[in-house]
């Protein structure tokens, strides 16, 4: 996913449980961060708008580029602790038709985040 502050993203999926497993350049701000799930097989790549630009010649907007959902364990208690570190919870926790509890944060730049835990 594409990052207006690479460190800053990567701090936010840390938060949810990923890890640092490969970052370029390896000292300094990054440009980019390899992140992987221990609870799980996923795994994510944070990398700079400049990328995209410079690859690509993509311009990316303002608005939110993606919205990702991701299962966890815990769900309300994750959601107490997200907000306590000052991540915005564009959705609180409520149960869904489905058969699912989900609330949605905003990652640093805006995306929306769906944490989900089946009931």
């Amino acid at each position: 996913m594409y990052a207006t502050n690479v460190e800053r993203a990567a701090q936010f999926w840390e938060l949810l449980g990923f890890r640092r497993h490969f970052q370029l350049p390896p000292e300094g701000d990054p440009g980019y961060v390899g992140l992987h799930s221990d609870t799980s097989s996923a795994e994510i790549a944070v990398t700079s708008v400049e990328w995209a630009i410079d690859r690509y010649g993509l311009s990316l907007g303002d608005g939110p580029r993606f919205e990702l959902y991701l299962y966890v364990p815990g769900l309300d208690e994750l959601v107490r602790q997200l907000g306590g570190a000052g991540v915005p919870i564009m959705r609180e926790p409520e149960d869904m038709p489905w058969g699912e509890r989900i609330a949605t944060v905003a990652d640093p730049d805006g995306n929306p985040v769906s944490l989900c835990q089946q009931q």
